[in-house]
């Protein structure tokens, strides 16, 4: 009885049916829709180009995005997304209101309607002077527009954005400047150096892409890479990355969460 019972389930196994070429390519068709469209609509990989987050986020660090979170709810997903609005202390990713097309990643200090002004590099939300542990400041800093916002006039700063060089005196009020409905203020954690909504203005709310969740790989890249576009410099860094990959990636960084 064994050998007939073993006959019987060798007949089985030899008669169950192999997935054929065109039920792979549709396995692997759903598949690559799957990730297709978890990259473009619900994470999307971005590299930190500049000093202006750190020691919060550093040049070469590559982290993946959430773009669901801050994006306007929806009726038929919403219970199944944990969407919500942007929050005070948020590191949000947005493009450029200064430069069309450019992405651009800060701290939320100001929700709207909040009153903000610095005082000697300190910043004062509502009145009250912030605890900000993440922020790096330079000693050498001495820029009075930069540490006394919005007191002290740009006087023609080269890094000021013109059309917020005239639209700034509208938003202030006594010691603060306003945000506006529907806006928001921004700053780098890098103080001294962070090009941020003192030189540029408010975020408009549609301009919100996402929040970085982690950092998947960091790799130490030179300061002045993210301004090398030739296609030679490309290359070159493109050896360094495979040359160094082990040495010069940061591995205490991987799968580091953004706070």
């Amino acid at each position: 009885m064994a050998k007939k019972e073993n006959a019987v389930e060798e007949n089985v196994a030899e008669e169950k049916p192999k997935e054929t070429t065109v039920e792979f390519l549709a396995s692997l068709a759903a598949v690559l829709v799957t990730g297709l469209f978890i990259i473009t609509f619900v994470v999307q990989a971005f590299e930190i180009p500049s000093s202006s987050m750190e020691n919060t986020l550093l040049i070469g660090d590559h982290v993946f995005v959430n773009r669901i979170q801050f994006a306007p709810k929806s009726s038929w997903v919403g219970p199944l997304l944990p969407y919500r609005d942007v929050r005070f202390r948020d590191i949000v990713v947005f493009l450029s209101p200064a430069e069309p097309g450019l992405y651009v990643v800060k701290r939320i200090i100001g929700l709207p309607g909040d009153r903000i002004h610095l005082r000697n590099g300190v910043v004062y939300r509502n009145g009250e002077a912030l605890d900000e542990p993440y922020v790096l400041h330079d000693r050498d800093t001495m820029d009075p527009y930069r540490n006394n916002f919005p007191s002290v006039p740009p006087n023609d700063d080269p890094n000021v954005y013109p059309n917020w060089m005239v639209d700034m005196q509208s938003y202030v009020h006594g010691d603060d400047i306003v945000v506006p409905p529907d806006h928001y203020f921004a700053m780098g954690d890098h103080r001294g150096v962070s090009l941020d909504s003192r030189y540029w203005g408010f975020i408009p709310k549609a301009n919100i892409i996402g929040r970085p969740m982690f950092i998947y790989w960091s790799f130490e890249t030179p300061d002045d890479q993210y301004r090398k576009t030739a296609w030679g410099d490309r290359a070159l860094f493109l050896g360094k990355v495979v040359l160094h990959f082990f040495d010069e990636t940061r591995w205490k960084r991987t799968l580091q969460f953004v706070r």
